[in-house]
């Protein structure tokens, strides 16, 4: 597809158990949509069957790219598949679908007149998460303290895996995010700040899955250093738009 719409970018490391039942939702909610979309797989060093799953799939659902990265980490996934995809519109999205695929559209117009860069929150008035671990939960509320403290202040939710931005926005961001693992979306949205653009949090329904490829312990502690990354990179000069 040339000029979609939207493009739906699901970076996939060993998702062999959930990403086809939720590719399969996926296009069936396309189908009944009047915007052209395209699906991006990136999968990236799996040591499981999502590859070959995932192409499988192809000949069933329209307008379905599967990428291959081996170099693993959710921020090089995405960077890999911001930068091939061709949308007006480029939207992550996590292969547990743990936000119902039915509140896509809030993210883009119509529904949300034009801005710049929207996010999922479920931290914002009106969201609600479901059977999410109190401990997990704590966790996210510190870390999410760090990141407005350092980087971001003002953002409730900037880990929940779901986030679009526009074309021309990504196309300014992406080249400049350097962080390949969990913490690139901090990353990408301080980018997006920085060269002036808005950030709309949209407040959704958060279904927990026990199935995560997070560590909790280790990865905490290499996003901690990720946030003094990013701050340093700024004051360095690294977050020049590219001409």
């Amino acid at each position: 597809m040339k000029n979609p719409y939207l493009s739906i970018i699901i970076p996939a490391y060993n998702e062999a158990a959930r990403l086809p039942a939720s590719l399969e939702k996926i296009a069936a909610f396309l189908r009944n949509q009047t915007y052209s979309a395209e699906i991006i797989v990136v999968e990236n060093g799996s040591t499981d069957d999502t590859l070959e799953l995932c192409r499988a799939l192809q000949p069933r659902i329209a307008n379905l790219t599967v990428l291959h990265e081996e170099q693993r980490g959710k921020g090089w996934a995405v960077r890999r598949g911001m930068q091939s995809a061709k949308g007006a519109y480029r939207f992550i999205c996590d292969a547990d679908l743990s936000m119902p695929i039915e509140e896509l559209p809030r993210f883009f117009p119509p529904l949300l007149k034009d801005a710049p860069v929207a996010i999922a929150s479920r931290e914002a008035p009106g969201a609600r998460r479901y059977n999410e671990p109190e401990y997990r939960h704590i966790i996210g509320r510190i870390f999410n303290w760090m990141v407005r403290l350092i980087v971001l202040p003002g953002l409730q939710d900037t880990q929940c895996g779901f986030k679009c931005f526009r074309a021309d926005v990504a196309e300014q961001v992406f080249p400049l995010v350097g962080i390949t693992g969990w913490t690139f979306d901090v990353e990408a949205l301080f980018i997006a700040r920085r060269l002036g653009y808005a950030i709309t949090e949209i407040a959704i329904p958060w279904y927990y899955n026990a199935h995560s490829n997070i560590r909790v312990l280790r990865d905490s502690l290499h996003m901690g250093t990720d946030l003094l990354k990013i701050r340093w990179n700024a004051l360095t000069g690294k977050y020049h738009a590219p001409r």
